[in-house]
């Protein structure tokens, strides 16, 4: 799939997820092979561009691969010179967010409470591609609610306004993360323009990537809440998608080292203090369904000490891969 000038390597991308896709997390998805991994929203606010949250959000520091920011606002004009401020600081990518269905977004009539409003998402979508020469993307859900499902209008403004890459979450604001996913609706935006259209909600495996892709005419998939604790699904579904194969699980030693790693970066990347907090929530998805999971979690949990954190998860994991080398 193309997206302006860039080529992407195959057709899996992770989403930005406000507390999750922070560089770390990014690098370690990129690694499993997604092809284009979008930071954390980032406020359009200029009051905010210059707090430790903000400046965190927009570090690539290290990173390979195409740097996408997506930016959330409601001002046209705020959002475009923060399209240019953060280009300046080195995206080579700018999306912009219409689909977060989260209240604090929605009541300052940002991320998905934009599609109640047209005019305001084409004035929108106008300043910021003209800011900026990069290419600029759009999220978007299919619609503030059942009643008012409007994906494909969006879309032909989006088109029309030069915008490089169409994401589509096949749900409406209201329905949240809940219910069926709409692939109809998806399918329908797909027909009505020309544009790369992202296919994303639900897709947690490499069969369910496929079976979306053929049921909407997608140009490619965009997977979230799928990766948590997964990083290796990328590698998984793209596998799939090329051969029709499906690659092995990683091993519990392979896990084990990849959550370590995820550890180290975490820490180094945030500090101590900041870093096991933000590591609790991705030992909580790594070991869900691992045994002896919440014995674990409730003691590592406990601990405020990068070392003590990263001391319990590699016993518990070592422990593990010792169990399932014994039941082989």
């Amino acid at each position: 799939m193309q997206i302006g000038p860039y080529q992407l390597e195959n057709p899996v991308l992770l989403a930005p997820m406000a507390g999750i896709t922070d560089g770390p997390f990014r690098s370690l998805c990129r690694h499993f092979g997604a092809a284009l991994a979008f930071s954390e929203m980032v406020s359009a606010n200029p009051l905010l561009r210059h707090t430790t949250k903000s400046v965190k959000r927009r570090d690539y520091q290290g990173e390979s691969g195409l740097r996408a920011v997506q930016l959330v606002g409601a001002d046209p004009r705020e959002l475009a010179e923060a399209a240019r401020f953060n280009v300046d600081q080195g995206a080579e990518v700018v999306d912009i967010n219409m689909g977060c269905p989260a209240r604090k977004v929605c009541n300052v009539r940002a991320g998905s409470a934009l599609l109640q409003d047209e005019t305001l998402v084409g004035r929108i979508l106008d300043a910021v591609v003209a800011a900026v020469t990069v290419p600029v993307t759009l999220k978007i859900r299919t619609g503030w609610d059942p009643a008012h499902r409007n994906g494909v209008a969006v879309a032909r403004l989006a088109e029309a306004a030069g915008i490089q890459a169409l994401t589509v979450h096949g749900r409406t604001r209201a329905c949240r993360f809940n219910g069926p996913v709409e692939y109809d609706t998806m399918a329908a935006i797909k027909k009505a323009v020309g544009i790369p259209v992202i296919a994303n909600g639900d897709i947690d495996s490499p069969a369910k990537a496929r079976r979306v892709l053929e049921a909407t005419g997608a140009d490619a998939v965009m997977i979230g809440r799928g990766a948590q604790g997964r990083p290796w699904i990328f590698g998984q579904v793209v596998r799939y998608l090329e051969t029709g194969r499906h690659q092995a699980p990683p091993s519990p030693g392979d896990i084990r080292q990849v959550v370590l790693h995820h550890l180290d970066a975490l820490h180094d990347f945030y500090g101590e203090a900041v870093g096991v907090r933000i590591a609790r929530k991705h030992l909580a998805w790594y070991t869900r369904d691992l045994p002896g999971s919440t014995a674990f979690r409730k003691r590592v949990n406990a601990e405020e000490s990068a070392t003590a954190q990263r001391y319990l998860t590699d016993a518990y994991l070592r422990g593990i891969a010792r169990e399932g080398a014994m039941a082989a």
